[in-house]
């Protein structure tokens, strides 16, 4: 159970790379009072965590109904992961989420916690696909909170993050926040390869 917990929080905390978005958080916070900073720091990651508990919670329902098995979407998300890691590794996701900062503050957003923080820079489409990775096959029980609690410690990071976001943009800097980038997309390409490599043997057991 404790690896089960330990493995779910890396891999999650890989995909959404709570340091790696303060860059995006500061761009499109850009010129705002500290409070509504402050407001949005808070508010971003609750929304973000209460999209991916409900994605946790319906999972396996919602492959069910899809028709989907888990060593199908264990393959697709894993594929799916593999390009995110690709993203971090040759710095694409950096310009991508700056360039998603800066369209909200273009579009003059309403309230840029929802978009572009929480959706889609926390809960997008690789957290969506990692979460319903490790909550497909874990039915109701105690791997499901371990789960949920994953997904909350991982946006009360975020909370920390853009919470400190000046001081951290400030020790990272440009060169250390792309090596931290990278490292961590190389982390999360090895899991994204387990996840494909697992579905494949799923489907090769299942066969006659």
């Amino acid at each position: 159970m404790i690896d089960f917990s330990l493995s779910a929080f890396v891999t999650l905390l890989l995909v959404v790379d709570p340091v790696g978005l303060v860059p995006a958080f500061l761009a499109a916070t850009a010129g705002m009072p500290e409070t509504s900073k402050r407001t949005i720091a808070l508010r971003a990651p609750l929304i973000a965590a209460s999209i991916l508990v409900v994605i946790a919670l319906i999972g396996n329902w919602l492959l069910r109904q899809l028709g989907i098995g888990i060593p199908a979407f264990q393959i697709a998300g894993g594929l799916l992961l593999f390009g995110v890691s690709y993203q971090m590794i040759f710095g694409d996701r950096p310009h991508r989420d700056a360039r998603e900062a800066d369209k909200a503050t273009s579009e003059h957003a309403s309230d840029v916690a929802v978009f572009p923080l929480a959706i889609p820079m926390m809960a997008g489409p690789g957290a969506i696909a990692t979460t319903l990775l490790l909550s497909g096959d874990v039915g109701y029980g105690p791997r499901l909170a371990a789960i949920i609690a994953v997904v909350v410690c991982v946006c009360l990071i975020c909370m920390l993050c853009f919470l400190s976001a000046n001081m951290i943009a400030r020790t990272l800097g440009r060169t250390g926040n792309a090596v931290l980038s990278r490292v961590l997309g190389m982390l999360l390409a090895a899991y994204s390869v387990q996840f494909v490599i697992n579905g494949i043997a799923a489907v090769r057991a299942s066969l006659p």
